[in-house]
């Protein structure tokens, strides 16, 4: 059993085939095209499916998404609104069953089946990258919600952002507040002169004040969040992945503090935050996961 996996966001696109033991056999990427975003995603998975049989197709795909129509209209892809992405891929493999979930499912999936979430149940996977997404299991099956976006994560309002506008549309998210351009910004309107995460990271670790300040602020906005997740869903584990996550102790120290400080009730006090261990690789290979016989289906769309 071979599955393709597709992972669709708005910096690049990722294809691969994944092994029934989450092993990622082969993998083709490329930048996300300002237009004919489909014809590179079709290019990688006939590239990576090539010689290969293959037994299903998973799709992750940048939100929204509306499961039930099979289609997706990811915000930082504006070529793309309501594209029939499940429909595109059937036409291009016939008669091979394709599953969609959203990319934050599809990362927690990756992480709970191959990483950092084995063994636990109920439990958020997270990705603090350009943007802030995330999934949620419980009882080690994915939410899906009633369009596919349960675990939006990025987008429940935190406070202390009430006035800073999203790219949503909506105002106070914590994307707009923990992403890493959104921590660019507004080290920059402190006086900081650089213009990437990574930039930012590194004037951390040199010791810059606005750079620690920016590092701290997101990373207690993305555990005031968390807190507020497990408080929710009665979670027991928090799985932090993505570029910008990999900013060091400052971030880590303040998301842990804010968490604990907020996980008052009794059954939120044994929550952990833990690294990813999958990577960059975790939404491709929870893609990858839909396709396995044995993915209880959380309302996914399958052909």
């Amino acid at each position: 059993m071979t599955g393709l996996a597709l992972d669709i966001g708005g910096t690049k696109l990722a294809a691969g085939l994944i092994s029934p033991d989450g092993e990622l056999l082969a993998e083709k990427r490329s930048p996300t095209p300002a237009t004919g975003v489909w014809d590179a995603a079709a290019t990688l998975l006939r590239a990576v499916a090539d010689g290969h049989t293959i037994t299903g197709v998973g799709i992750a795909s940048a939100g929204p998404v509306d499961i039930e129509a099979g289609t997706v209209s990811p915000l930082n892809i504006p070529d793309w609104r309501d594209f029939p992405i499940v429909d595109a891929v059937r036409e291009l493999f016939p008669g091979v069953p394709v599953r969609m979930a959203m990319d934050g499912t599809c990362t927690a999936l990756g992480e709970y089946r191959f990483g950092a979430g084995r063994g636990t149940g109920n439990m958020l996977g997270m990705i603090v990258s350009t943007g802030v997404g995330g999934g949620v299991l419980l009882d080690g099956r994915p939410v899906g919600g009633r369009t596919g976006n349960a675990g939006h994560i990025g987008h429940v309002v935190v406070p202390g952002a009430e006035d800073i506008a999203c790219a949503c549309g909506g105002i106070g998210c914590l994307e707009a507040v923990a992403s890493g351009p959104s921590s660019v910004r507004w080290a920059n309107e402190q006086g900081w002169t650089g213009t990437t995460g990574l930039e930012l990271s590194e004037s951390a670790q040199a010791g810059d004040a606005i750079a620690l300040a920016a590092l701290r602020r997101s990373g207690t906005a993305v555990g005031v969040a968390i807190a507020s997740a497990a408080a929710l869903l009665d979670l027991d584990l928090a799985v932090v992945g993505g570029g910008f996550a990999q900013s060091g102790p400052p971030m880590w120290e303040a998301m842990r503090r804010a968490a604990a400080a907020r996980a008052g009730l009794s059954f939120t006090r044994g929550l952990r935050i833990v690294p990813a261990e999958l990577g960059g690789r975790a939404t491709l290979i929870g893609a990858g996961a839909l396709t396995l016989g044995d993915q209880p289906d959380p309302g996914f769309v399958q052909a």
